[in-house]
């Protein structure tokens, strides 16, 4: 499946499009700096995830062209590697 493909990547970056648009708008009616600044760390965290989720589907992706279909425990393996992105 192609990056593009991916509900999970493209729900984060319509989220990430939908907190910069209320970004840009809360900007034109002249909104306070604490608010803008909110709404603008949710659209970066927005789009950190769904870089994260990219990159994971990518190497996820890659790996199956390489190995074939990955077996129950790399996916499991694999999804414990997703799963401690977080913290970076």
């Amino acid at each position: 499946m192609s990056h593009a493909q991916d509900p999970e990547i493209m729900n984060r970056l319509r989220r990430a499009h939908g907190h910069l648009g209320a970004t840009l708008r809360m900007l034109e009616e002249g909104r306070d700096a604490l608010t803008i600044a909110q709404q603008l760390q949710a659209v970066l965290k927005a789009l950190d995830k769904a870089k994260t989720e990219l990159v994971l589907h990518h190497i996820e992706h890659h790996l199956e062209e390489v190995t074939g279909p990955l077996p129950k425990e790399a996916r499991e393996r694999m999804a414990s590697i997703a799963e401690i992105t977080k913290y970076l």
